[in-house]
C-alpha cells in the first residue's frame, strides 16, 4: 500500500528523479515558459516556488543553496532578473495552464510559466 507516500516516481530512481526535476526547472528559468505533461508541471512547481522564495532573500546563503542546483550564470539570472518582480508577492510565482491531450499517447499536457 502507498499510504503517506507523497510525490510521483516518473519511472525513475531517486537520484534520476532529482536530476530530472533539476533539468526541467532549469529549462523553466531559462525559457520562462515550457510545455510538458501535467504531472511533471505539478511536480516542478513546488521546486521552482521554493527556489524563488530562497532567491528573494538575495544573501550569500541563498545563492549557495541555488548554486547546488543551477549554474552560476543561471543563479545570477534568478536573483538579479527574475526575483525583483516578486518582492511584493508571497508565493504563486508559477501558473499552470492545462492543454488538451497529446496526439501520440493521449498524455495530459500543460504549460507552466513564470507569472510576471
Amino acid at each position: 500500500m502507498r499510504h503517506k507516500k507523497r510525490g510521483r516516481k516518473f519511472g525513475r530512481k531517486r537520484d534520476q528523479k532529482r536530476a530530472f526535476l533539476k533539468e526541467l526547472s532549469r529549462a523553466l528559468f531559462l525559457e520562462e515558459k515550457i510545455t510538458i505533461t501535467e504531472p511533471r508541471a505539478k511536480e516542478i512547481r513546488a521546486f521552482v516556488e521554493k527556489a524563488i522564495t530562497r532567491a528573494k532573500k538575495g544573501d550569500l546563503a541563498s545563492r549557495r543553496y541555488l548554486r547546488k542546483y543551477f549554474s552560476e550564470n543561471l543563479v545570477k539570472k534568478i536573483v538579479d532578473d527574475i526575483t525583483p518582480g516578486y518582492q511584493e508577492r508571497n508565493g504563486g510565482y508559477t501558473r499552470i495552464t492545462k492543454l488538451g491531450r497529446r496526439k501520440g499517447d493521449a498524455a495530459k499536457m500543460a504549460i507552466i510559466e513564470l507569472v510576471k
